[in-house]
């Protein structure tokens, strides 16, 4: 399913919705321990889990973007910056199951914020995916898929 995105104030909202057949800390392993993270987003790396802590972006040039922390609350809340916008993980047990929701908070409408929705949108197919132990299949022709969606939606 597709983000919903609202022009807000101060910016846009963009908020992914995954229902997830797996305890909070099974889910909450996936955004947290580096070697999960490098399951589905490679680039990404846990520093200091905690408030005030940070997370670091390999740019693929040798550099390093550190992101800070801005929310932390074990097995529910995950929130650093994303360059110039924020990224926000909640997770909710529903049922036996975990509402895992992403929130950027996204400054402007770019050319590049399709590409980042549909990276966002793969990334949480691929996540669940990797808990039920399923195959991934190709991310780069998933990706081109949402991409395009994502540029429909923002030129509307």
């Amino acid at each position: 399913m597709i983000a919903s995105i609202k022009k807000e104030s101060n910016g846009y909202t963009a908020v992914f919705e995954r229902t997830l057949n797996h305890p909070k800390e099974e889910v909450w392993s996936m955004l947290t321990d580096n070697s999960q993270l490098k399951k589905w987003f490679p680039e990404l790396q846990a520093e200091e889990l905690k408030k005030g802590g940070k997370f670091t972006f390999d740019m693929g040039d040798g550099t390093f973007e550190e992101m800070e922390i801005l929310g932390f609350k074990e097995y529910a809340i995950l929130e650093y910056i994303w360059g110039n916008d924020i990224v926000r993980f909640e997770l909710q047990e529903v049922n036996g199951s975990t509402v895992l929701s992403l929130i950027e908070k996204i400054s402007e409408i770019t050319d590049h914020t399709p590409r980042d929705l549909a990276g966002w949108h793969v990334c949480l197919n691929v996540i669940g995916r990797l808990l039920d132990s399923r195959e991934i299949g190709s991310r780069k022709e998933e990706w081109k898929h949402w991409y395009e969606e994502y540029v429909k939606v923002l030129n509307s």
